[in-house]
């Protein structure tokens, strides 16, 4: 390796308003490096990733390409010095043919260019017809048409973000045989992954990410599975099952929500369910299929195969309108985007998800008044009143509003994707209090969470994800951040 690096990374950070995404980023790759990147949902990876391509800006830091400090922080500067990011989620212009996607932008002979993209992927062994529309391509194949961008382009710096998420296991292997390649070239390959097994197959080095921080890293032959899982945990984490959360036999409750070998698109083979009063944690990483699943079960995507039933009434298929009326709802993970009409006000917001029970289709604000001083009661919202903008709101008081118009259509099973995310400490009791009175009242709930200690100190049970299908399963004594941690990440333990 040379003592100067390809990419490096001084003393970066970031924030969005006031939360601190990034908090002094030092990072380098060398020629010949690939340097694994992981760390949890939240942890910052997309963002530094995005910085390093100049689709953002840092708030304060350095990158130097080649010792060579980059002064302007652009897409195009970045790719003029040699970086390329091949994105998790395919970004292909859907009416281009695979050629004319793989192409655009590329100077040179458009002949020779056309030869060369066909040598590479006949290199690679990957099926792909260059005439066809990205329209037509599955999932799979966008995500080999973007890793081929990267490659054809010669970059000295490849970023692989979760390339092997939509992968078969031959065209996983054909990649890796590549990147072995690319590595021999002296190409320097950031890869970001949260399947471990890739880490001890593929990378030089680890960097593990947490909080916005890198807080270990080193030659991957100085790490385990277990030392990785464990520098993936808060500091603080108590690694033992809470000792003080009594123990509820839900044997004798109805069974309120189930889900019976459910697939679709994401996730395959699901099975679960969940008694009145219970709380089952639902656990995993992104691309996990977690959030795939629920939308699916909410009517929001289509149900390849299985079956959904509430109270023993089957919903597959169902609009979302039909799913809230026999008991179901569901509070999203972007609030912003799927959860709050951000210019309506507070009372619209609640009443929104029950019109319904109004027996109208227009709105009647005298039943807004009274579903707002219930909730604003038993909730503690903080607003000046019903006719407040919800965007005016803080996050976790726009959280609370979510909640309150889920509740509103009085479900049996109620859906909770990431309720905490972004919100404060004070205002995450709060919606750990109203989650424990749910609980109290007899609503099933399904509480799908990033963060391990959450399911810990929430759940009666819990089951994991990984790579669309449900792993393992604690029961209370065994949920514990390490087990949930571990089988998250795809790597097996015991439990007794």
């Amino acid at each position: 390796m040379k003592d100067v690096p390809l990419l490096g990374c001084q003393d970066i950070r970031k924030s969005f308003g006031s939360n601190h995404v990034l908090k002094g980023i030092n990072m380098s790759l060398y020629s010949g490096d690939v340097l694994a990147i992981i760390g949890g949902n939240g942890a910052g990876k997309s963002t530094l990733m995005k910085i390093v391509m100049g689709i953002y800006k840092c708030d304060e830091g350095s990158l130097t390409v080649d010792g060579v400090t980059m002064k302007k922080n652009t897409p195009s500067a970045a790719l003029s010095c040699g970086v390329y990011l091949v994105p998790q989620e395919p970004m292909l212009f859907s009416n281009m043919t695979v050629e004319e996607n793989v192409l655009l932008g590329l100077e040179g002979n458009k002949a020779e260019k056309k030869k060369q993209l066909v040598d590479l992927i006949a290199e690679l062994g990957w099926r792909l017809d260059i005439h066809r529309q990205a329209t037509t391509l599955s999932i799979a194949e966008q995500q080999l048409v973007e890793i081929i961008k990267g490659l054809i382009r010669n970059s000295k710096v490849l970023i692989l973000d979760e390339p092997t998420s939509s992968l078969t296991f031959n065209e996983i292997q054909s990649l890796f045989e590549i990147v072995v390649k690319l590595k021999n070239k002296g190409v320097g390959i950031i890869y970001i992954t949260h399947r471990l097994n890739e880490v001890f197959e593929i990378a030089s080095r680890v960097a593990i990410m947490r909080d916005g921080k890198i807080t270990l890293e080193g030659q991957v032959a100085e790490f385990t599975n277990d030392r990785l899982i464990q520098a993936l945990l808060p500091d603080d984490t108590e690694l033992k099952p809470k000792s003080e959360k009594i123990g509820i036999d839900y044997a004798d409750r109805e069974v309120v929500f189930k889900i019976d070998q459910l697939s679709g698109n994401g996730f395959a083979d699901i099975t679960l369910e969940v008694r009145a009063g219970e709380i089952l944690g639902l656990a995993g990483v992104v691309g996990a299929g977690r959030t795939e699943l629920v939308e699916s079960v909410f009517g929001r995507d289509k149900v390849k195969k299985g079956k959904v039933f509430v109270s023993g009434k089957d919903i597959t298929g169902m609009s979302t309108k039909e799913v809230i009326e026999a008991g179901l709802n569901y509070v999203p993970e972007d609030r912003f985007k799927n959860g709050i009409f951000k210019i309506s006000d507070i009372g619209l917001n609640i009443s929104s998800a029950s019109l319904s029970a109004m027996g109208k289709v227009l709105v009647n604000r005298n039943y807004d008044r009274l579903l707002y001083k219930e909730y604003q009661e038993s909730f503690v919202i903080k607003a000046t009143g019903i006719d407040q903008e919800i965007g005016a709101l803080s996050g976790g008081n726009q959280q609370k509003i979510v909640i309150a118009r889920a509740l509103a259509s009085i479900p049996k099973i109620l859906i909770l994707d990431e309720p905490t995310r972004g919100i404060d400490a004070g205002a995450r009791e709060d919606v750990y209090k109203i989650i424990d009175k749910l609980k109290t009242q007899g609503v099933a709930i399904l509480l799908i969470s990033s963060d391990m200690e959450e399911i810990v100190q929430l759940s009666d049970r819990a089951v994991t994800m990984y790579r669309g299908r449900i792993n393992q399963e604690f029961s209370l004594g065994t949920i514990t951040p390490d087990n949930l941690m571990s089988a998250a990440f795809g790597v097996m333990k015991e439990v007794v």
